[in-house]
């Protein structure tokens, strides 16, 4: 019998603000180490932010998320999703299991079906990104928030994120999606949270932790795990079967 194939396919989602680009860190290793690695950019953010307008909304990030499993035709995934892609990597697993090997949330949330973002978080947080929103773009976008309050402190690391990041879509956050079936949809599934903890997934974090049949850990690091500490994001990554 053949030697099973110990090469691996990553599909790497960034959250809210972000693009592929955040993964720059993180995907060189993967590669090195044999593994394919996809990064896709949900429309309206990074090199796609030409596409911003007011119709992306949940769905749309959603479906930028499965089209890539189903045009890319992949299988055995290991699905990473990152803050706010705890969305889309939620209803990839709810509409396509068979497509994914394993489920990783990245400090990420954990949506509810038929619940918007805005209601899983501090009701004050919500409120201040809407109020940010509609001073800043007449209610279009959230503005990208300081390099510190996502967990970067390190001067150039800094620097980057502020010549990166780009406004997000408000839209994303006051819709919902409805799911079939729970969170992760059976499928073997991993939190991984940062130390100190990143207040508004506080509530996504709690729900990891009572799921016995899910793997949660801890690491030092920023929320943004993969700009941060992407040596020890990585070893966690290699080491998902």
């Amino acid at each position: 019998m053949p030697a099973p194939n110990p090469q691996k396919t990553y599909v790497l989602l960034h959250g809210a603000w972000h693009g592929a680009w955040c993964w720059q860190r993180v995907t060189p290793i993967l590669q090195a180490a044999g593994h394919r690695v996809f990064t896709p950019t949900q429309t309206g953010l990074g090199e796609r932010s030409h596409l911003l307008n007011a119709s992306v909304n949940l769905e749309t990030f959603a479906q930028d998320l499965t089209n890539v499993l189903l045009w890319e035709d992949l299988n055995d995934v290991i699905l990473v999703g990152h803050s706010f892609a705890g969305n889309a990597i939620t209803a990839a697993a709810d509409r396509m299991p068979e497509r994914i090997r394993h489920l990783v949330y990245l400090d990420a949330l954990i949506p509810e079906s038929g619940k918007s973002v805005f209601s899983l978080l501090p009701a004050e947080v919500a409120q201040g990104r809407r109020d940010l929103a509609q001073r800043t773009s007449g209610g279009l976008t959230i503005p990208v928030p300081g390099p510190d309050k996502l967990g970067v402190f390190d001067e150039a690391d800094a620097a980057w994120l502020k010549t990166k990041c780009t406004p997000h879509p408000i839209a994303t956050y006051e819709d919902a999606l409805t799911f079939t079936n729970p969170p992760g949809n059976g499928l073997p599934t991993t939190y991984i949270a940062v130390t100190p903890h990143y207040g508004p997934t506080t509530a996504s974090r709690d729900y990891a932790k009572t799921r016995d049949d899910w793997t949660y850990l801890e690491i030092e690091a920023g929320h943004d795990a993969m700009v941060t500490s992407p040596a020890a994001l990585n070893e966690i990554l290699l080491g998902i079967e």
